[in-house]
């Protein structure tokens, strides 16, 4: 039986008044990239609250997730890493007044979906305009899909 287990992930696309998109500034194997805010699920914790802490961590802002984009298997092309990923859509509520962001990001950014597009060679991975993709052909999933049982 195989070891073998996958990154399970969260990215929260959030989305201003003016329908800008949060987005971080990282850098990933010596090239900085762009990403939503993402991160790995922690023990004991839901998806949905894994998404508003990853969301805080990386940008300082408060989000409120409406809905689930999408789940999405993705495996790294340069390596045997293969990441699960639950996206959500939300809204940016506020920024956090001197929120200290993870040591990895560069910046915070918000970005046009033109100004995303543009960036396409800085992205992250391919899920960065897929889940953009899917949120403007209407995907929005009910929270309510996700159990956390005892």
């Amino acid at each position: 039986m195989s070891d073998w287990r996958p990154h399970v992930t969260v990215a929260v696309v959030a989305v201003d008044t003016d329908g800008r998109l949060l987005l971080v500034e990282e850098h990933v194997d010596g090239r900085r990239v762009l990403n939503q805010p993402a991160g790995h699920l922690e023990d004991r914790e839901s998806l949905v609250d894994a998404a508003i802490r990853e969301a805080r961590e990386e940008t300082g802002w408060r989000v409120e997730p409406e809905a689930i984009i999408g789940l999405y298997r993705w495996r790294h092309p340069n390596s045997a890493e293969t990441f699960l990923r639950t996206a959500f859509y939300a809204h940016a509520v506020e920024r956090i007044p001197d929120a200290e962001l993870d040591a990895e990001i560069e910046a915070v950014r918000w970005l046009t979906r033109e100004e995303l597009k543009a960036a396409r060679p800085r992205w992250r991975s391919p899920l960065v305009g897929r889940v953009i993709a899917d949120l403007d052909a209407g995907a929005r999933y009910p929270l309510a899909v996700l159990q956390d049982l005892p």
